[in-house]
């Protein structure tokens, strides 16, 4: 950092990479806190002899340089002040006879960094240092098992832990994309331990979670689930209903991966060629770009978070986050290759059927979707999630939103006729009418099927004056029984 450039950050309003502190005898003790956020997050400036009144910067200088630097740089390399030894890159200016000194504190490989005891975790948002929650702290913690966590082995596992028709369908597609694949016809045992699906007869974390049956995966990685929906609005609270579409869970990777990439197939302008998943190996279209998207999220995501992936299709964007931080600046991420997997196994799983990117995260082709005009694609992360956006452009947005309308009345048409027919003859209550569905929540009950049959006229109200009369019974209007089945 230049002197000219230190000036202009001083007329800045905020910055998260740039802490100012007076320091003019002494460290204060608050400086550590901005270690462990810079450390924790992506980097940053400290500089001392600078004192802060409002918005308003003095610079002060400090009155002993040497021992200011050698305090501070000592305490992040002599291991006792951090859990981890640190180091910072430094520079000197003189402004006017005043010394001031910066420290420029980069991001760490491992996280988190804290002083004393993980408490003292903190993380860099806008311009403060705020304490890390226990959520972020673990997702750093599980960081450091970063790229090896799913090649580890389970005890007790076989093959017979695997999903048969998962296996073989995952087999059958190498088989067709990849012919020149060398073990697509050994024995499932010998098959397995080639790829990485098992090593010696062991199932590994990763083989599990992309072909494992249900109680295996349940089993070792509890919290699995990657969730799609298709949400009829811009935001779930503009949505008529919550959604016209939400996958069923399945059992592992490979399973919502195949039912996942058909149903965005009807969001893009893509050929149909017969094949295992719908897609060939010289597919340059836009579904190309979605599908290295999906791989990314599938391959990437941290397992063993609370959360979990979720793929949301809105009116306007597709929506794809991950439990799991990129592992790299975003500021680089369309200009520079990299190869940082998550859970590199599952990478190679994908790449082996020829579904997933050969180096680093496959950002080039995700852009396609750029360079055939159909929106921007966006990139996200903090310390706990990860998030790809492929907005729709206005006219695309248009055909989709036609799209989603569609849905919707046909969600509604199926809703509509779902009441009438628990209805009945019967004059019924609110409450009467959520038993008959077998479904929870009065409230999604009212908003989903009665309102929407009550204003198609289908549905008719004892006390119409008075909706919310603690009597109110609803009953059918000859229209509406004329629909039952």
């Amino acid at each position: 950092m230049t002197k000219e450039e230190l000036l202009q950050k001083l007329t800045e309003i905020e910055w998260d990479d740039f802490e100012c502190k007076a320091a003019q005898d002494k460290l204060p003790e608050d400086v550590w806190a901005t270690v462990s956020a810079f450390s924790n997050t992506s980097g940053g400036w400290i500089v001392f002899g600078v004192r802060q009144q409002g918005k308003r910067f003095d610079i002060q200088g400090v009155n002993n340089g040497e021992k200011t630097e050698s305090d501070f740089l000592n305490t992040l390399r002599n291991g006792q002040k951090f859990n981890l030894r640190l180091s910072a890159s430094g520079q000197k200016y003189d402004f006017d006879g005043k010394l001031v000194l910066a420290f420029f504190v980069p991001s760490a490989i491992v996280k988190p960094v804290y002083f004393g005891n993980p408490i003292n975790t903190y993380i860099r948002t806008g311009s403060g240092d705020r304490r890390a929650t226990e959520t972020e702290v673990m997702a750093m913690m599980r960081d450091q098992a970063f790229g090896s966590k799913s090649e580890q082995v389970v005890e007790g596992t076989s093959i017979a832990d695997l999903n048969r028709s998962s296996l073989e369908t995952y087999r059958n597609h190498i088989r067709y994309d990849n012919p020149s694949f060398p073990y697509k016809d050994l024995p499932d045992e010998q098959f397995c331990d080639k790829v990485g699906i098992s090593k010696n007869g062991l199932l590994t974390i990763g083989g599990i979670l992309m072909l494992g049956t249900r109680d295996a995966v349940q089993r070792y990685i509890s919290n699995f689930w990657i969730d799609y929906l298709e949400i009829p609005g811009k935001t779930l609270a503009e949505a008529r209903v919550r959604y016209t579409y939400r996958m069923q869970e399945q059992d592992n990777i490979w399973e919502s991966y195949q039912i996942i990439l058909q149903r965005l197939r009807n969001f893009v302008d893509a050929p149909y060629n017969a094949q295992p998943d719908g897609a060939g190996t010289e597919d340059e279209s836009l579904l190309f770009a979605l599908r290295e998207g999906l791989t990314n999220c599938c391959a990437h995501a941290d397992y063993f978070s609370p959360m979990h992936p979720t793929i949301r299709v809105f009116s306007d964007r597709i929506e794809l986050q991950n439990p799991g931080r990129f592992m790299f600046p975003l500021s680089e991420l369309r200009t520079q290759i990299h190869s940082i997997p998550r859970n590199p196994n599952i990478i190679k799983f994908f790449r082996y059927a020829k579904l997933g990117e050969n180096a680093g995260y496959g950002i080039d082709k995700m852009l396609v979707w750029e360079s055939e005009n159909r929106g921007k694609v966006e990139f996200a992360s903090d310390l706990v999630s990860s998030t790809i956006t492929y907005w729709f452009s206005e006219q695309v947005g248009g055909q989709v939103r036609e799209q989603v309308r569609e849905q919707v009345r046909e969600q509604v048409r199926e809703q509509v006729l779902r009441i009438i027919n628990v209805m009945g003859d019967d004059a019924c209550s609110l409450l009467e009418i959520q038993k008959r569905l077998k479904l929870s929540g009065k409230r999604n009950v009212f908003m989903n099927f009665l309102k929407p049959a009550i204003e198609g006229g289908y549905v008719l109200r004892s006390y119409p004056d008075k909706p919310n009369h603690p009597r109110q019974r609803y009953y059918l209007s000859e229209k509406g029984k004329k629909l039952i089945k």
